[in-house]
């Protein structure tokens, strides 16, 4: 009797648990006592055979060139293969002496009726696999047009069964955003930022820590702000974003080595926040003498070292322009309540601007389609633009979306902002570096050395509060000769009766529309003066 194997197979380990395996294996043994054969190994396999390179049919194949049976009895041609070059592989069998059986067919393939048959049967075979696909990437592309994404969900998202949207998991989200205002810090490689995700628990789909090329899949991937990304085409999400827009663009740019980006070695307070106003470097810390001073290493700059204590000394007095007068303090509550009573009017204004930039990202979409139509510029230039301008209008949607529950987050984010102008100067005096480095960054945009002289620029809104009552002075810009604005507010705040005065309500009530301009743009995190990670 010959000797032959025997080859089942299904395509999922799910379906091998149920009775198609023994099915073929029964159908098998009758075909081979039907027809002598010996069947001397079995072959089972659970996997898909529309694409080549199964590991268990591969070793079968090899083993029949090197004549160590006969031949080979499959259930179905289907069975054995659904893709061109594996039958290719199969009817060459044939033609170096192996023998070919199939138990459902029952097809003599010694023949040339058999083979053409066969040939059909195979071809039909592999259009089905082709068919699926179509049909498959029809429903992927309908999804993906919904805003559904198809597949699993990523590191910090829920799956919620098909056709559902992902949410963001409760755990693991914060971590990953974390992971991206890390990174955007500019003080973090891939390297080190992986042992820091690891401490905080950051774990993969598997529940695994994340490796390297792990994070870097997180952090190139455009869901997180909102886009999905498949195939090089991107489609705006149904899910709710994890990050903005910008803080997604920013790590981009980071990745691609469009800005510098270096480890954190040393941990000088104003470390890479003072430059050199004659030749514009950043200026280096260094420790002499039990003292810190920040110099400028340009050979031949005359910019001379400033100490530790006279920058910071600056710093306090520039805290103390910007703290409000228990007057100025009471009259903004109030505004604070008037203003959170009139919400309506604020939202609708707010509204109106959000769609305005959403149409005119709209408008920005429709002329890059046209060039792309018109053939003006490339199919990947036109993916790269499409897909920063689809974060934008992901972005721009995500806050119109969150106006109805906006009220509460921005008033608080308003009153948290007015209680630490309150106590901003003890904050910084009782806070430990992390918090010091995060107030700093916070008011001043820039520090600026002149010689020994330190010239400090504020942000807004800081810079419009410290300068309220000083008119004659450009006092955003100020140095160790410095006029006090704060005593400037405090003697023209006592030299007036607010409740009384048109004009003082009418300043402070700029002052209060400024602050909550900015409160409504700002990141409840970064006015948040707890030390970060």
């Amino acid at each position: 009797m010959k000797k032959v194997y025997g080859y089942i197979r299904v395509s999922t380990v799910k379906q091998g648990n149920g009775v198609s395996l023994q099915e073929q294996k029964e159908a098998i043994i009758r075909y081979a006592e039907k027809h002598q054969l010996t069947i001397v190994e079995w072959f089972e396999e659970k996997e898909t055979a529309a694409k080549q390179g199964r590991p268990i049919f591969t070793r079968m194949i090899n083993l029949l060139k090197n004549k160590k049976a006969n031949g080979v009895i499959i259930h179905k041609i289907d069975r054995g293969t659904r893709n061109y070059k594996d039958w290719a592989a199969l009817e060459e069998l044939l033609t170096s002496g192996s023998e070919l059986h199939f138990a459902h067919e029952s097809l003599d393939m010694n023949t040339r009726a058999g083979r053409l048959t066969a040939d059909m049967l195979a071809a039909i075979a592999a259009d089905y696999i082709r068919n699926l696909r179509e049909e498959a990437s029809r429903g992927l592309y309908g999804r993906l047009k919904q805003g559904i994404y198809p597949f699993g969900a990523p590191v910090g998202y829920l799956n919620n069964g098909g056709g559902q949207v992902k949410t963001i998991d409760t755990i693991q989200g914060p971590l990953v955003k974390k992971a991206f205002e890390l990174y955007a810090r500019k003080e973090y490689s891939l390297d080190s930022l992986v042992l820091v995700m690891k401490d905080i628990g950051l774990k993969n789909s598997n529940g695994h820590i994340v490796t390297k090329a792990g994070l870097s899949k997180i952090l190139n991937n455009p869901f997180y702000a909102g886009i999905l990304k498949v195939k090089g085409k991107r489609f705006p999400g149904k899910h709710e974003p994890l990050i903005s827009s910008e803080l997604f663009l920013q790590v981009q740019n980071i990745l691609r080595g469009r800005t510098n980006v270096k480890q954190l070695k040393h941990t000088f307070l104003f470390r890479r926040l003072i430059r050199c106003h004659e030749c514009n470097y950043t200026l280096i810390g260094e420790k002499q003498k039990g003292h810190v001073y920040y110099r400028c290493h340009s050979k031949t700059c005359a910019t001379k070292g400033i100490r530790e204590e006279l920058i910071e000394n600056n710093l306090l007095n520039t805290f103390e322009d910007i703290q409000f007068h228990p007057i100025e303090d009471k009259v903004l509550n109030e505004l604070l309540q008037d203003s959170q009573q009139n919400w309506e009017k604020t939202q609708n204004g707010l509204e109106e601007s959000y769609k305005m930039q959403k149409h005119k990202v709209s408008l920005k979409l429709d002329r890059l389609t046209d060039a792309f139509i018109d053939h003006t510029i490339e199919k990947d230039v036109f993916e790269d633009k499409k897909e920063k301008l689809l974060i934008e209008q992901s972005g721009l949607n995500y806050k119109i979306d969150q106006l109805s529950i906006q009220k509460e987050l921005i008033f608080k984010k308003a009153e948290f902002f007015l209680e630490l102008l309150k106590s901003l100067k003890k904050s910084y005096l009782n806070g430990i570096f992390e918090e010091k480095r995060k107030l700093i960054k916070l008011v001043t945009s820039n520090l600026v050395v002149e010689g020994k002289k330190l010239a400090i620029t504020m942000k807004l809104p800081f810079q419009d509060i410290a300068n309220r009552w000083n008119f004659s002075l450009c006092g955003h810009v100020r140095n160790s000769s410095r006029i006090c604005t704060a005593e400037i507010a405090n003697t023209a705040i006592t030299t007036i009766v607010p409740v009384d005065n048109e004009e003082f309500r009418a300043r402070m009530k700029d002052l209060f529309e400024l602050i909550l301009k900015y409160c409504n743009e700002v990141d409840l995190e970064e006015i948040n003066h707890e030390p970060d990670i």
